[in-house]
Order: C-alpha cells, then structure tokens, then sequence
C-alpha cells in the first residue's frame, strides 16, 4: 500500500487591497479637556463664594458699628518769630492748632506720625510733622505742630493750603486691622503777613478738611 503524501500549501502574500483595508493606528491625545474645565469651575466657584462671604461679612460689620471716617480742622494759625530778608521774603514759623475728631462709638484709629506740607497758591512754603497717637472712640484731639515757612511779604495776605499724610489703622477692642495710607487737605485758609514781629497775627479760624484714604492694590493706589 503507498504512503500518502500530503503537501504544505505554499501561503500567499497579501493582495493590495487588504494592505489598503488595514485600520490605521492613531495615538489618541489624552483626556485632558473635561479635568481642566472641573479644575476651572471649581475655584470659580471658590472664588464667588469669598466675595459672597466678604459681602455678606462686610454688611453684618456696618449694620452693627455704623462706621464713619475722622473729621479734621484747622482751629488755628499763629505766626511767630518774624525775619525780613533782602528779597522782600518772610521766614517765619508757623504754629498750627488741629483738631481731629472720631464719631464712632466703638471704632478706634491708630494712626502713625503725620507729616504735613504746607503751601501756597500751589508752591512749597513750609513743612511740619505731628506724632502718632490712639484716637480713641467719641473723642476729640487737639494737637499742635510749628513749621517753618517762607512767603511773599509783597502781599497783604497769604492763602495756605495744609496737607496732612499719614497711615491709620482702626482698633475694634483687641483686634486691630492693617494700616493704610491716609491723606488730609485743608484750604480756604488765609493769613495777614506783618513786617512787624510784635504784630504777628494770631489767625482764628475753623477750617473743614477733607480726608482720604489711600489704599494700594497690587500696583495701583487708589
């Protein structure tokens, strides 16, 4: 009996059509799109909820201590210690009288030492400074402060203009916030010149000034 023989087929290559046919691989970008808008929404909404709560805190804050700024004046204006010059110039020191006053009832201003700059019709004339103090609440401070000036003595008068600058601070029982920058600005003041200093003139007066605060954020100073 003869041996059957079996024959291996011989494979065939693939035709151009099922190469063609093949799906092509393509590596997928990952997921990133959707973890990035969760991540956004998530401290926007951390974000709404801090202004929500500063509001909210800041309205609880007013209605129960009601807070209103400081008021300053100028009560007073002495000239003293008279000097002529041969330009037709007066130095002389002027001693300044200010009253500062706190409405609040239960809101005190820590303020730091006050520099103040004295002017006239827009020039320089003089400079002064006023120590820090504790201005406690419902009460009224008197402070005094002598700055040397020059002025013009070819006029019968001399208009000041007084800056004040400074930075406050307010005390809530023990708690006591950041200080920020404080400005004071008083004018309509004006002041009789004398070439005689036994008439130097005592000015009497009750000068509002307006006050501001001056805070910075980031860059900016508002």
């Amino acid at each position: 009996m003869a041996d059957t023989v079996y024959s291996k087929p011989n494979p065939q290559p693939p035709s151009k059509s099922q190469l063609y046919n093949r799906p092509i691989y393509r590596p997928q970008a990952p997921q990133t799109s959707n973890g990035c808008r969760r991540c956004c929404c998530s401290l926007i909404i951390a974000l709404l909820s801090l202004i929500l709560l500063g509001a909210v805190a800041g309205g609880i804050f007013y209605a129960k201590f009601r807070p209103k700024r400081p008021t300053f004046s100028i009560t007073s204006i002495r000239i003293s210690a008279l000097n002529s010059t041969p330009s037709n110039h007066l130095t002389s020191r002027l001693n300044i009288t200010i009253t500062a006053r706190n409405p609040n009832r239960k809101i005190a201003y820590l303020y730091d030492q006050i520099s103040i700059s004295i002017s006239s019709n827009g020039a320089s004339i003089g400079e002064g400074s006023l120590p820090g103090f504790v201005h406690g609440a419902k009460t009224s401070a008197v402070m005094s402060s002598t700055a040397s000036t020059s002025a013009d003595l070819r006029k019968s008068s001399i208009p000041l203009e007084i800056e004040m600058e400074t930075k406050v601070g307010i005390k809530l029982g023990k708690v006591s916030t950041k200080r920020v920058g404080f400005k004071i600005y008083c004018d309509g003041i004006e002041i009789a010149s004398h070439r005689d200093n036994n008439k130097a003139p005592a000015a009497a007066l009750d000068s509002t000034c307006k006050v501001k605060l001056r805070m910075q954020i980031w860059k900016w100073t508002i």
